[in-house]
């Protein structure tokens, strides 16, 4: 009976990670200029090895929505 438990709570625990690995990711920010500290306004902003992108707002700001988890972020 205890290996029974055991091989479902694996199972479980095992399904529920790869679900959360294949949860979109958003990605929001923020372009500040390094020569004022001012926001920019439209700058082009890419999620590398993809065609995701966006431009900035008037306040800098950015969302890209639905990044796949296999993006890196840094």
């Amino acid at each position: 009976m205890n290996k029974k438990v055991m091989l479902l709570l694996v199972c479980l625990f095992t399904s529920v990670g790869l679900m959360i690995a294949q949860t979109p990711k958003k990605v929001t920010g923020v372009v500040i200029s390094e020569e004022d500290d001012q926001p920019v306004v439209g700058a082009s902003v890419l999620i590398k090895g993809t065609t995701l992108g966006t431009v900035t707002n008037i306040d800098g700001q950015f969302t890209i929505d639905n990044v796949p988890s296999t993006a890196r972020t840094w």
